[in-house]
């Protein structure tokens, strides 16, 4: 047994995003755009008809897969390894902010997938996190899995899932709020994931 098809879905604007602050694993809340970004983009991802779904256990991936439910029916469940990356210290500060007291470290860590912020976790140990939800999800079901989660967690992971050389994962643009990112196989026996979709939305 085997998946088919993985959609990966952002959750929608929050209050930290439109501060222009990180959020790593604060628990931050959707604006109302952001809830009403969920309600829009449910009704088009509820079209791919997911065999299962998959949330982060952060209330704004909770608040917006819960719009999902509402439009679909479909049940989501929560899982704490589809949380954002962990930006440790800088957690709710602003670019300018860790310029300020880390001079050139955005920078580095822009670049570098390997590479943490202080008290942080990398792109490459988020990916792997992540990766053992769909590992287990692809023991366990066959067809669609939707995963609502980040768009650092949804970048990483599309690198590792297409076996990207880790030096060239900083080249894949970020995702925006309510987007999503869908790959799938060819068939039951190919386990190459193919990416068919990236950063798209109801407004594309």
């Amino acid at each position: 047994m085997s998946l088919h098809r993985l959609v990966l879905w952002r959750h929608g604007e929050t209050d930290y995003n439109l501060a222009g602050r990180l959020q790593g694993h604060l628990d931050s809340a959707l604006t109302d755009n952001g809830r009403q970004q969920a309600l829009v983009a449910a009704e088009a991802v509820g079209e791919f008809e997911p065999d299962v779904a998959v949330s982060s256990d952060l209330r704004r991936a909770r608040s917006t897969v819960s719009a999902l439910g509402e439009v679909s029916g479909i049940p989501a469940a929560l899982d704490k390894r589809l949380r954002e990356t962990n930006v440790g210290d800088w957690q709710g500060l602003s670019g300018a902010e860790i310029e300020h007291s880390w001079p050139g470290a955005m920078t580095l860590w822009r670049s570098d997938a390997t590479w943490a912020p202080p008290g942080g976790e990398s792109r490459v140990e988020v990916a792997e996190r992540a990766l053992s939800v769909v590992t287990e999800l692809d023991h366990s079901h066959h067809g669609t899995a939707l995963l609502c989660t980040h768009g650092g967690l949804i970048t990483s992971l599309t690198a590792r899932l297409l076996d990207l050389p880790v030096r060239l994962w900083p080249s894949i643009g970020g995702v925006g709020n309510c987007h999503w990112v869908v790959l799938v196989r060819r068939d039951r026996h190919d386990h190459t994931w193919r990416l068919m979709t990236y950063n798209h939305g109801v407004t594309n």
